[in-house]
């Protein structure tokens, strides 16, 4: 089992993530969604597309654009669409 952990919580769990660029990636059904805020921030990776952000909201603390994802993600790229990723101070586990 593998976890996303930010703020003393529990923010993803799953036994299938997708590691890229050692990155692991989520099934967006295995984060909890409570936690998570729409960001207008994107960004753009030359061969997985244009990149969307949220931001983590756990008891009343931010973590800005701390998760993202790729909503439709270039081909060589397909194993992540669906999924989320974590960066900035949030740990991963397992």
């Amino acid at each position: 089992m593998v976890r996303a952990i930010w703020n003393g919580k529990v923010i993803a769990e799953s036994t299938d993530t997708v590691v890229v660029e050692g990155n692991h990636y989520f099934p967006r059904d295995a984060v909890n969604a409570g936690y998570l805020r729409d960001s207008d921030l994107y960004s753009v990776c030359p061969w997985k597309g244009r990149a969307s952000y949220h931001t983590l909201e756990v008891d009343g603390k931010l973590n800005v654009d701390a998760a993202w994802f790729y909503p439709d993600p270039r081909p060589r790229a397909q194993q992540i669409e669906d999924r989320i990723a974590f960066w900035r101070g949030v740990t991963i586990e397992g």
